[in-house]
């Protein structure tokens, strides 16, 4: 049966759900990533959600929270992946599933505060300080390549990283401590 739905008020439809995807993608993906061990089968079974929650869209409560509503399917459709996935090395009783989605909920709703703090903290530091923590962490560079780039020891960047680290670590504790 096509969809009755007149074309502007489909449209619209559209745009809201694409929108609330958006915004909560990351950890949808995360939550998946941390029930199923790996992130290409979290990226197939987030996919899968997706469709789930694409058809169901406009049965969704508007002044319910998207994410709770989303990761519900997404949820569901782990576990059915876990059941039918032949090829997957773990295997999850439901017990151990609900308790990881559990976990990773409580866990996701700080992340967007985390990753604030962070963002600041690193924004703090002085520019010598700041480059390196972007490249080795955000860029992937690895230390060899970075010493030879700045004509140090792989030693010193080591010791730098393990101090820049505390350094963060500590400002997000303030950061994190004074927004709660």
């Amino acid at each position: 049966m096509p969809d009755e739905t007149p074309a502007p008020v489909q449209s619209e439809l559209s745009e809201q759900f694409i929108l609330r995807l958006n915004a909560v993608h990351g950890r949808l993906l995360g939550f998946l990533r941390v029930m199923l061990g790996n992130g290409t089968d979290a990226e197939d079974v987030l996919q899968r959600a997706s469709i789930t929650m694409w058809r169901k869209f406009s049965e969704f409560d508007q002044t319910q929270d998207f994410f709770s509503w989303a990761s519900s399917f997404a949820f569901y459709e782990a576990k059915n992946f876990q059941r039918t996935a032949a090829r997957s090395r773990l295997h999850f009783d439901d017990a151990l599933m609900n308790r990881l989605a559990e976990e990773r909920v409580a866990d996701l709703e700080h992340r967007e505060a985390r990753l604030s703090a962070m963002d600041r903290c690193i924004g703090e530091l002085d520019a010598p300080s700041r480059d390196l923590v972007r490249d080795f962490y955000m860029n992937n560079t690895d230390i060899a390549t970075l010493a030879q780039q700045q004509g140090r020891a792989p030693q010193t960047l080591y010791n730098k990283l393990n101090a820049l680290r505390r350094l963060l670590g500590d400002c997000m504790k303030r950061r994190l401590a004074q927004e709660a």
